[in-house]
């Protein structure tokens, strides 16, 4: 088969040259036009339902809300696990769901739910919200609106209705969250002590308000001729005129709302903040959708910005508070630099070791028509071009030219050989004959480097949703560097290649590398005891030395815009939280370094992060020039420096793949369920003083499920009663005095504000002008609220969350100093040493757990890929001993890896794993290619089992199998070389691993293995 398809090639070469060609105009245009992000989409697809309900405690908001939806959404279909959060007045239902979910025909299933359990709601309760979809980084762009000469209600203003509509209409953008934002309102702020002089009451303020700011219709007027509309002035927002609203008439004389209330431009209370740049400004969120380009989106913002910036005049525009494009920019940078410099240093490979440089050309042109054809089947599948898709190119790169090399070389020797003939071949025959001759190793070879990645494809998870595009990219680049060599190498050699004998003679290079691997090679292959002794120690060493290294999930990402949790305790004021923002942001801007400061405190707005005012999030940008690692610790010291305060310095990257994991941002997580969140509290400080004696936990604390104090009011039936109230009556009173009424709108420049009447501040600051809250009867008197009401401060939860139907609470904590296998395996032997009651059970999760479980099954499935090659080995071989042989020597590369891991640092992460297996097929790559070639000059060319042949053949195999070796090794240098930079945080270890390998695998490949042969290679008849 292999013979008829090159043959095909070579007869139809102008035919497969000028679709080659077209190959690399059209991969050219896709790698333009592909979309690039930083990762992959690593996030399970998920559905969040957000309820308002304000008034109600956390307590009635979990039982009356967050239960009944999650007992709706139970069991819907390819659900992973519903999560819940219910805080005060508001609860947050999160669905997740199973990766390469339908995501828009799950979110039709909870709509149609949603329409069932809607109506079984509290009344008081707003209709639930199913937030937009958003992508695993959704955080595109964070924007900081600071100003000298404009009020935050001004700049609210800008970009509630100039900024945020502009930004919505780009394609991709799924959000704009708006932190401190001051709504503009019209404000009737009502005196209940004028209210009880004037002898009026709430109602009827609230409803001359109504009918003052009313907007109506008046209809048409029809003339005989035409149609006149007839429409009334629109109000303005004109305190002085509403203040003129007549409440009622008493004695022929007006009571007007200016006699009860004062009426004011105002802003309703706060539930967020933002501090920009050292003031109280705006921080815009822009999230983008599911699937959207990053680079493409955050280039139109910045765009849509710029084209704002006259409408935008006396506001500072910071869009670099955090900017993830930046990096993107400089990972595909950092990577494409070094995908170029490892092009070229396997070029001058090729050229050092091949006299012909057409040879060398034509080995050379499997690179791009590889890759490019890889991208094109990768694009095609809709898979993206990001960081991991070209990491998988560039590990690549090294081997698609391998089998260019083997396949050129071999057609080279046999043409110059062919041209000593007294009678020499056609050149169609020679070339067809020297592509089949190393056919069937080179077809079995990338067979086996294929099987040897479908653990990586099995992975779940995070893991697998980094690791599997770069397995995907690899093995669509080795399968097409196969397609290359069989169709388009043989076509170019048979138009480039020469037939004299001197064009093909070795370099000197090649000579001087025979000359001593010959006399190496005598040394030791006649005595195939000392190699196996060499072998068992190497193999004996690397196997101790794997069980030292230590082990971690995914390594720190090189960003320089660092995220820092800022969380003080529950029940802390917005006001108190601003002030020590303000200081934080003066200590941070004194790192030399920091180029500017963002924050958001609290929540806003249609936003997904359900958090109190005692939650902060600072955000930094560091210019790429200073020291990275002096100015992270700087960093750190500064943070470490708030007592009393939970603070931690991550980057965005990091701390979303941990959110991921547990739906926390810590690496280790202990989740305690149990029912009662007393008990669970209890238990969770034990776990935390358990945890605080292992060394190496840092950032440990307990989350803050707390008791926090609130004012209930809870009524006196007697009294009310007495006064002719009903509990509604006073609930309503109350309400508008303490939290407000909305009753009206006006329309302003198409901007809408709202009317709202509330009491005035004095009356709403303390218990004690709570008490005296004055309510009107239907008697026409006015009663204390204190009257009719008990009044106190109580202890009530700030928040409680639930999964899998239960209450639950985390102990989280990170790790520095030491290893985070180490730290949570002792963390795991920690909880398992502790008594917990009945009802409660801790659950250990974070990064080591989801280590732990990717390598068990990378390593459970690497075990059936290891049959998958030995059946491989066998149907190449048709031999027992040279299959086993064969199989021997995968284990080679994990020498080096080990040692290349000890020098590097000692520690293996997951990106280390996958460069093990991935080195595992270099090896066995090169082992069959030798092996295959004693058994062509065996059975082939008919030479006799010996010292003579084992000999020739490694000299013959010498240096195809260094060049692909060191087109391999030197296409990855460029990675190892430069090191942690931003891009080669998961590729650095990968290569290092690699690297290593190889180095250990092609020495022992050319210096033992032949010695195995000649101790064990004679053929015998295949196994029946």
């Amino acid at each position: 088969m292999f013979k008829k398809i090159i043959t095909f090639a070579v007869q139809a070469r102008v035919v497969v040259l000028a679709l080659s060609i077209l190959l690399v105009i059209i991969g050219a245009q896709h790698v333009a036009q592909a979309p690039l992000d930083v990762f992959p989409e690593f996030a399970p697809p998920k559905i969040e339902i957000q309820t308002e309900a304000q008034g109600l405690s956390t307590e009635e908001v979990e039982a009356l809300i967050s239960m009944p939806l999650e007992n709706a959404l139970n069991g819907m279909p390819h659900m992973t696990a519903i999560r819940s959060k219910s805080v005060l007045g508001l609860s947050s239902v999160v669905l997740l769901l199973e990766p390469g979910s339908n995501l828009k025909e799950a979110r039709q299933f909870v709509q149609e739910r949603l329409a069932m359990v809607t109506p079984t709601l509290p009344a008081l309760a707003k209709p639930p919200v199913m937030l937009q979809s958003l992508s695993s980084l959704s955080r595109v762009m964070k924007i900081g609106l600071s100003a000298t000469s404009m009020s935050q209600m001004e700049m609210t203003q800008l970009a509630l209705w100039t900024m945020r509509p502009k930004i919505m209409s780009i394609p991709g953008v799924a959000n704009v969250a708006i932190w401190g934002q001051k709504d503009k309102q019209l404000q009737v702020l009502i005196d209940p002590d004028r209210l009880r002089s004037a002898k009026v009451t709430v109602e009827q303020v609230a409803r001359a308000t109504n009918e003052a700011m009313a907007l109506d219709s008046g209809g048409f007027l029809d003339t005989p001729n035409q149609r006149l509309a007839v429409r009334y002035q629109s109000n303005k927002v004109d305190p002085a005129k509403l203040s003129e609203a007549i409440i009622d008439y008493r004695q022929a004389t007006p009571v007007k709302i200016a006699d009860v209330a004062q009426v004011q431009v105002g802003s309703p209370p706060m539930i967020g903040n933002a501090i920009i740049n050292g003031r109280e400004g705006l921080l815009l969120i822009v999230e983008k959708q599911l699937g959207a380009n990053t680079l493409e989106v955050t280039r139109r913002v910045e765009a849509a910005i710029a084209e704002m910036s006259p409408a935008l005049a006396g506001v500072h525009v910071d869009t670099h508070i955090f900017r993830p494009a930046t990096f993107i920019e400089r990972a595909i940078h950092n990577l494409s630099n070094a995908m170029l410099i490892g092009c070229l240093l396997v070029t001058l490979i090729l050229f050092a070791f091949m006299r012909d440089k057409r040879a060398a050309l034509i080995s050379l042109a499997a690179i791009p028509l590889s890759l490019l054809a890889a991208v094109l089947v990768l694009t095609g599948f809709g898979v993206g071009l990001n960081t991991m898709v070209i990491a998988g190119l560039v590990i690549a790169l090294g081997e698609v030219v391998d089998d260019a090399i083997i396949d050129v070389e071999n057609i080279a020797r046999r043409l110059k050989l062919n041209a000593l003939l007294d009678q020499p071949l056609t050149r169609l025959r020679v070339v067809v004959n020297a592509s089949v001759e190393v056919r069937s190793a080179v077809v079995f070879a990338t067979l086996i480097v294929m099987i040897i990645f479908l653990p990586v494809l099995a992975l779940t998870g995070i893991a697998g949703a980094f690791f599997k595009p770069l397995a995907l990219a690899y093995i669509a680049a080795i399968a097409a560097s196969l397609a290359v060599a069989m169709l388009i190498t043989p076509a170019l050699a048979y138009f480039l290649l020469k037939n004299d004998t001197s064009a093909h003679d070795d370099t000197r290079l090649a000579v001087w590398l025979q000359r001593h691997y010959r006399r190496w090679l005598s040394r030791i292959v006649p005595y195939p005891k000392k190699a196996m002794v060499i072998i068992a120690v190497s193999l004996a060493g690397a196997g101790l030395g794997s069980l030292a290294l230590n082990q971690e999930f995914l390594p720190a990402f090189k960003e320089t815009d660092f995220l820092m949790h800022f969380v003080e305790r529950p029940g802390t004021s917005l006001e108190q939280m601003s002030l020590m923002t303000l200081r934080a942001n003066k200590d941070l801007m004194s790192v030399a370094g920091v180029r500017n400061f963002g924050s958001h405190i609290g929540r806003a707005e249609v936003a997904d992060e359900v958090v109190g005012p005692n939650f902060t999030e600072l955000w930094i940008s560091l210019d790429e020039s200073v020291n990275y690692e002096q100015a992270l610790g700087q960093i750190q010291k500064v943070m470490d420096g708030y007592a009393g305060i939970f603070t931690d310095v991550q980057t965005y990257l990091k701390e979303r793949s941990k959110e991921v994991l547990t739906g926390t941002s810590a690496s280790i997580v202990v989740r305690l369920f149990g029912p009662d969140l007393e008990v669970l509290r209890d238990k969770a400080h034990d776990i935390e003083a358990g945890m605080a004696s292992i060394d190496g936990i840092a950032d440990l604390k307990v989350e803050s499920q707390t008791l926090v104090p609130q004012v209930e009011i809870r009524l006196k039936a007697q009294a009310l009663a007495q006064y002719g109230l009903t509990a509604g009556q006073v609930r309503r009173i109350t309400t508008t005095l303490l939290k407000g009424l909305k009753v009206g709108e006006i329309y302003e420049n198409q901007r809408r504000i709202d009317v709202v009447i509330w009491g005035a501040e004095q009356h709403r600051v303390d218990l004690s002008a709570i008490s005296h809250l004055a309510l009107d009867t239907p008697l026409g008197q006015q009663v204390r609220l204190k009257d009719v009401a008990d009044i106190q401060v109580i202890p009530m939860p700030n928040e409680i969350k639930r999964e899998a139907a239960s209450r639950r609470i985390d102990i989280t904590a990170n790790v520095k100093g030491k290893s985070l296998s180490e730290v949570a395996q002792q963390v795991e032997s920690s909880v398992r040493a502790m008594h917990f009651p009945q009802g409660y059970y801790p659950v250990l999760l974070g990064e080591y757990q989801a280590q732990k479980e990717a390598s068990d099954r990378l390593f459970g499935f690497g075990l059936l890929a290891l049959i998958g090659i030995f059946l491989v080995l066998y149907s190449d071989f048709k031999s027992l001993r040279l299959s086993l042989m064969a199989f021997a020597t995968l284990p080679f590369a994990l020498v080096g890896s080990v040692i290349a891991v000890f020098v590097s640092g000692g520690t293996m992460s997951l990106g280390s794993v996958v460069g093990l297996v991935t080195v595992v097929g270099i090896a066995a790559r090169n082992g069959i290619m030798l092996l295959s070639h004693y058994k062509h000059l065996e059975q082939t060319e008919g030479m006799p089992f010996g010292l003579d042949l084992v000999m020739r053949g490694a000299q013959e195999r010498l240096l195809p199998i260094l060049m692909t070796a060191l087109a391999t090794g030197l296409a990855l240098l460029p990675l190892i070389i430069s090191g942690n930079k931003p891009g080669h945080e998961i590729e650095y270890p990968l290569a290092i691993v690699i690297f290593g390998g190889l180095i250990t695998s092609t020495i022992l490949n050319l210096l033992l293995l032949p010695s195995l042969y000649l101790a064990f290679g004679k053929h015998k008849p295949a196994i029946a």
